[in-house]
């Protein structure tokens, strides 16, 4: 009988050969990403975010302990659609030889038509499907500012991790149907907000143009001094004609955003005699326990800013 224990413990391992495994080693690129990662994954995986909060994932410059951690993942997950112009660097310096999922595959991409003549660079362009002879287009990355295409990046996610770790699939497919339900109910909200601002006053200037997705799926129009990358630089002639087009159009939202420099946005309000309002997150969320600490919050704090900001007489 004295061996007893020792024989339960083996019939236990033997039973359930999972129940002492280590929880699934996940990169995820930015903490937007991170976030979606973390709410299907749950307890099973363990997550390294490689640009944290608050951080501009455009001008990231990898360290050496982020190569270290790609080449001890399991799984690497990250936006596309040109967003971490870095990553091939990383994922060749690091040796990683796992699964990459794409959260952003399935999603229909904004493509910007450069016009360097005859329209100002921050004008919004007519898009295209294909890139136009003579033309330089550009694709947004931002897409998941349009809750709709959260939720394809949540199904990506949960079929990588299905994929990689079968042995907890059913939680994966649970955890991430309960946020699917979730990301729909916060979609639903933000039109019921944004419906109650007449649609002639829907407009916003930020930073960069992080925000082409929201306002394509939502009904606002976005201006920004800044492309979609923020390391562009707009030039005088277009800092000065969106200052005219602010002036004329009476554009009351303006904001900054929480990873960029809102020095130029300030210059701009102040020559057109206008106020900044607040800050917006785009691209990072904000420090955990703050609000806009999670894709959900960064709606949640974001949506009423704006709906407050464009109500203004």
């Amino acid at each position: 009988m004295r061996f007893f224990p020792q024989y339960l413990i083996l019939a236990l391992m033997l039973v359930m050969p999972t129940a002492w495994a280590e929880p699934l080693r996940v990169v995820a690129t930015f903490s937007i990403l991170a976030d979606l990662v973390k709410n299907v994954g749950g307890a099973d995986v363990t997550v390294t975010t490689l640009v944290g909060a608050d951080g501009d994932a455009h001008v990231y410059e990898p360290t050496p302990a982020d190569a270290k951690a790609v080449g001890q993942a399991q799984l690497v997950v990250v936006n596309g659609l040109h967003f971490e112009g870095w990553m091939d660097r990383l994922l060749k310096s690091s040796a990683y030889s796992g699964e990459i999922v794409v959260a952003s595959q399935g999603v229909k991409p904004r493509q910007m038509a450069e016009e360097p003549d005859d329209h100002d660079a921050h004008q919004p362009k007519q898009e295209h499907s294909e890139k136009p002879a003579g033309h330089h287009a550009d694709t947004d990355p931002h897409a998941w500012q349009d809750l709709g295409n959260g939720q394809i990046y949540v199904n990506n996610i949960i079929t990588a991790f299905i994929k990689v770790d079968p042995a907890h699939a059913e939680a994966y497919q649970q955890r991430g149907n309960a946020y699917l339900a979730q990301l729909k109910e916060t979609d639903q909200w933000v039109r019921e907000q944004l419906a109650t601002v007449p649609p002639a006053q829907r407009r916003v200037m930020t930073s960069h143009d992080a925000f082409g997705y929201f306002g394509a799926a939502y009904g606002v129009e976005f201006l920004a001094p800044v492309g979609w990358n923020t390391e562009n630089e707009p030039s005088a002639k277009e800092i000065a004609t969106l200052i005219r087009q602010i002036k004329k159009e009476g554009t009351r939202a303006i904001f900054v955003e929480n990873m960029s420099d809102p020095r130029l946005v300030k210059q701009m309000a102040d020559e057109a005699g206008a106020v900044v309002g607040g800050a917006l997150y785009s691209d990072a969320l904000a420090p955990a326990g703050q609000p806009g600490d999670s894709y959900i919050g960064m709606f949640r704090y974001n949506v009423p800013a704006l709906v407050a900001a464009m109500a203004k007489d």
